[in-house]
């Protein structure tokens, strides 16, 4: 039995891609902090995908020590897809950011992303049909002001896996790394950047996709074998593109 892993997957671009693996009978293993969340979540697959198997792993990924136990905790496990979905974001000039945050951020955006990352490739890199999704922003690709350390990390993310893929290929390996770039999209997101108890999206956000459609975006992602799936920050439409870091080739 093969599973798909999502982290962050309590609410957003995580719950409801979980709910359109499920739609296609792909058995989950889903992680977030809040335990409660993912009950729901489980729930909700049961009734409408019956077949499915949902494994809850309840983790705080922006301890990153925690990656290493989640990962050793799932060796059980035949994983054929693992998305990296979780992450936040923070909105604040550089001089005024809230360092504890910020660290907590790195450590979840950047560091526990690269270990699970690192540690599916090492396992699963040659093992046919499988593929690494690590989720991006718009933010990855263009740097928004008061969202610079933000943008940054996902910077980070978006060249990782597209270095990754590069690297991939190279090797003839048979996973196929790929990289979501969402742009506003209406989640817990941006209460969670602006430390507000709520936020609205509607009459806010001149342009947004909800999180089922951004889900819809990741199946298209992953149907297909272009690296790149990003909503364009003009018309916002979504586009599968290949590479768009350049990228140069060892010659070692």
């Amino acid at each position: 039995m093969k599973y798909t892993v999502i982290t962050g997957a309590s609410s957003g671009i995580g719950y409801e891609t979980a709910l359109a693996f499920a739609a296609r009978g792909k058995n989950l293993i889903v992680t977030a902090r809040r335990r409660e969340q993912l009950e729901e979540l489980k729930s909700e697959i049961n009734h409408n995908s019956p077949d499915v198997d949902v494994v809850i792993r309840v983790t705080d990924l922006s301890v990153s020590s925690n990656a290493y136990k989640l990962y050793e905790d799932l060796q059980g496990f035949e994983i054929e897809t693992w998305i990296n979905n979780a992450g936040f974001g923070n909105f604040a000039s550089v001089a005024k950011q809230d360092l504890d945050k910020i660290s907590a951020m790195l450590h979840l955006n950047i560091e526990s992303l690269t270990i699970l990352s690192s540690l599916f490739v090492r396992d699963y890199s040659n093992v046919e049909e499988t593929q690494l999704i690590n989720v991006s922003s718009g933010g990855g690709y263009t740097i928004v002001g008061n969202a610079i350390t933000y943008c940054a990390t996902k910077f980070y993310v978006s060249a990782f896996t597209e270095g990754l893929s590069h690297e991939l290929k190279s090797q003839g390996a048979l996973m196929q790394a790929k990289v979501l770039a969402p742009a506003a999209t209406e989640t817990e997101f941006a209460k969670l950047s602006f430390d507000i108890p709520e936020f609205e999206y509607h009459g806010t956000v001149p342009k947004y996709h909800t999180a089922k459609e951004m889900a819809g975006f990741m199946l298209d992602l992953y149907d297909n074998d272009h690296v790149v799936g990003i909503v364009n920050g003009l018309t916002y439409e979504f586009e599968l593109r290949d590479t768009l870091y350049n990228y140069v080739a060892s010659t070692r």
